[in-house]
């Protein structure tokens, strides 16, 4: 009969294929349970959102398959998302923001639809609308007019497609507008990541406002930021501004985990042709030309927009389409990405090159 030495022992060639160590090394192999010859056991990734969940099930089964006298291999799998160390004073796992360097590029939509993807995938995840002067997270996700209620001093947040959401939306009327300088500013925003009574999010993605202002600034000196997303469409005006949005993340030490090209084609829907209304692949190139990566793109459709406007997200309302499976791939590489961060942050001496200030 096969032992758990066997086990662990077939289990020890097996890479995780992002951070090229062993499983057991790395110390995801969990309940192994042996019965005559049927041999489970559980994989403990470092994101439930992890995109080589099923190439690492393929070879754990063929390794611990080829062991003598096994007559059957059950995967299981559970998640203990991988933690930014520099948070550890917070209720947050990881804090991601969502950039663009010019207004209109689909930042929001973006944003919301990465959360909820997340979400879908297995994640703990927190939506905070950054946007001050223009929080439109409340009317996208379905809760304008909510209030949070406050327990034990801090603010609970509002509870919707089963996100935790915080925004300036929530604090004002429904038509008034948030007229703060910056200090104040600044303020809102560390009482956005501090006295928020957050629920041990794994991911908590921050909508930021187009450009690169006192809000940016604000929150890279409130907490560290575990990396930012960066939205542009393809044609060359937003492409310029997204440069220097990539440019001012790295000024301030916020490693950039990746491009995403939003409105990058278009699929008639009664031929099925497809048009590049903006022109297609500049996002891709911009990123490979500044050496971030490229993490996917999103087409331009009347559902997106119409989801937004009606408080049910794409990747929520029509969960196996088409423009949700390009949502939901993009998140798991962003998750991917931020698990291998996270790994090598803990390794000694690291230093990420996406951190060096550009001179």
């Amino acid at each position: 009969m096969p032992s758990q030495q066997n086990v662990l022992a077939a289990l020890s060639k097996v890479q995780e294929p992002e951070l090229h160590k062993d499983l057991v090394s790395l110390n995801m192999v969990h309940a192994i349970r042996i019965d005559g010859g049927a041999v489970e056991f559980t994989i403990r990734l470092t994101t439930p959102a992890c995109p080589l969940k099923h190439q690492i099930e393929r070879e754990c089964v063929l390794a611990v398959g080829a062991i003598p006298d096994v007559t059957g291999v059950k995967v299981r799998f559970d998640a203990n998302t991988a933690r930014d160390t520099r948070l550890a004073n917070l209720p947050v796992r990881n804090i991601v923001a969502v950039g663009s360097g010019k207004g209109g590029v689909g930042k929001s939509t973006t944003a919301v639809n990465l959360a909820i993807a997340l979400k879908q995938q297995g994640a703990r995840v927190g939506l905070l609308d950054a946007d001050i002067y223009g929080p439109n997270i409340p009317l996208m996700m379905g809760v304008k007019g909510s209030r949070p209620n406050v327990s034990g001093g801090k603010l609970v947040p509002v509870q919707a497609h089963g996100l935790q959401l915080m925004s300036m939306g929530f604090l004002l009327g429904v038509d008034q507008p948030a007229i703060l300088r910056g200090p104040m500013l600044h303020k809102a925003l560390e009482q956005f990541i501090r006295d928020v009574a957050w629920s041990d999010c794994d991911y908590l993605i921050v909508d930021l406002p187009p450009g690169t202002g006192d809000v940016q600034l604000s929150l890279s000196q409130i907490a560290p930021m575990t990396g930012a997303v960066v939205v542009t469409t393809p044609q060359d005006v937003a492409l310029e501004d997204v440069r220097k949005s990539i440019y001012a993340f790295k000024s301030m030490s916020v490693p950039v985990l990746g491009v995403i090209e939003n409105m990058s084609y278009f699929i008639a829907p009664d031929t099925g042709r497809r048009y590049d209304i903006f022109g297609h692949g500049g996002g891709q190139r911009m990123a490979g030309a500044l050496g971030v990566p490229f993490l996917g793109e999103v087409p331009i459709d009347q559902a997106i927009r119409e989801g937004g406007d009606h408080g049910l997200p794409i990747v929520a309302g029509e969960p196996g389409g088409a423009h949700a499976l390009a949502y939901q791939a993009i998140a798991s590489a962003l998750a991917a990405k931020i698990s291998v961060m996270n790994a090598q942050r803990a390794m000694p001496g690291f230093i990420a090159l996406d951190m060096i200030p550009i001179g």
